[in-house]
């Protein structure tokens, strides 16, 4: 769902930085790329377990928005009852490769000193 956060520069960011924040700003999305990666191909419901306090309204809507930007693969069964599984692309996966640094960092900083 690529919006143009800054009318007038280049495909609307400043920098990597502002692009990068645009696909994972928010509060649950980097929690749900750490799952998928934790936890390859997992249905919906799966998804929520993993994240406890995000509503069903929240997760469906950062789901589609990580589909659009091309960060999370949609598979549907065509099942009954119908099955939807939900995994990292390949720029999702190097997304988390490049999310690595500052999860250590963030480890090392709410460390107990």
């Amino acid at each position: 769902m690529m919006t143009l956060n800054r009318p007038g520069t280049p495909r609307g960011h400043i920098c990597g930085i502002d692009a990068a924040m645009e696909v994972i700003g928010g509060k649950w999305k980097v929690l749900i790329l750490w799952a998928l990666h934790e936890h390859p191909q997992r249905r919906f419901g799966e998804l929520r377990r993993l994240l406890p306090g995000v509503t069903e309204k929240v997760l469906a809507s950062h789901l589609r928005e990580l589909e659009a930007d091309g960060i999370v693969r949609r598979v549907s069964y065509d099942e009954v009852p119908p099955r939807v599984e939900y995994s990292l692309t390949a720029a999702g996966r190097g997304l988390n490769d490049a999310l690595q640094p500052l999860a250590v960092w963030g480890r090392e900083w709410s460390a107990p000193q």
